[in-house]
């Protein structure tokens, strides 16, 4: 039981999703008791048993199902070995709760300058897992970021490999140069982000946004980004330009946009 504990303290710090399967009721000989749980990851794997056969094998079918839809479900099996719903021929009947563990939203933030101290410090208060990428250490560190989750101080073109960006996550751009921007947007495209925003005036979001679709991105994709970045409020601070980039990814979690 503490292994599947610690999984899930892992997944957690990780952002990664998964589903739990608790048995809450059990009759007969059935071949565990309430209580015991099965922690299944986002990849199909998984920690603890609630008795193997057929019943895990349908638990590990409808985790994937629950992963999507988010909802919680209870299934019914029975374990007499007869009739058509027979899980295994053990004896007893197992309810089983299937809890989803949901993908912690992350925030990406491409740059490591005064806004996006300010954009990480605001988005921890939102809830947000946050991830800065930048390849400087004097400006990527623990100082600056103390509320950031992870640190990754890498040539951007490095990074990428290791970031698992999901359709729950977000991608701010506002490295210190086009050609950085550039290739951050190239990846960024590349993802199932469900936000993509990157800093800088019309003429400068043209020319990158052309640029990577010159790359060979689809014009769709590159639809997708927002820039320049962020509400018009008449932001000019670091925290106000912060505030306008976090109420734009507020109105596309709400649906507004």
């Amino acid at each position: 039981m503490l292994e599947i504990y610690q999984t899930l303290v892992d997944m957690l710090s990780k952002g990664e999703g998964g589903v739990l399967a608790t048995i809450i009721s059990s009759k007969g000989s059935a071949p565990r008791k309430p209580g015991a749980k099965m922690l299944i990851k986002e990849d199909g794997t998984f920690t603890g048993t609630i008795g193997g056969g057929g019943a895990e094998k349908e638990v590990l079918e409808k985790a994937k199902q629950i992963m999507k839809s988010g909802k919680t479900e209870i299934l019914h099996f029975d374990m007499s070995g007869s009739g058509r719903e027979a899980a295994m021929i053990c004896g007893g009947q197992i309810e089983v709760f299937l809890e989803p563990i949901p993908h912690r939203e992350t925030l990406f933030l491409f740059g490591a300058g005064h806004i996006a101290q300010s954009t990480a410090a605001i988005g921890k208060m939102m809830g947000f897992r946050i991830v800065v990428v930048d390849p400087r250490p004097d400006y990527n560190n623990r100082e600056r970021f103390p509320q950031a989750d992870v640190l990754v101080v890498k040539d951007y073109k490095d990074a990428f490999g290791e970031l698992q960006v999901t359709y729950n996550d977000y991608i701010i751009i506002y490295t210190p140069g086009h050609i950085l921007d550039e290739e951050c947007l190239t990846f960024a495209v590349s993802t199932d982000a469900k936000y993509i925003g990157m800093i800088g005036s019309k003429k400068k979001a043209l020319e990158v946004k052309k640029r990577v679709e010159e790359k060979g991105a689809n014009p769709e994709q590159i639809k997708r980004v927002h820039s320049p970045v962020g509400i018009e409020i008449g932001a000019e601070t670091p925290e106000e330009i912060a505030i306008s980039i976090l109420a734009e990814i507020i109105q596309i979690k709400r649906g507004i946009i």
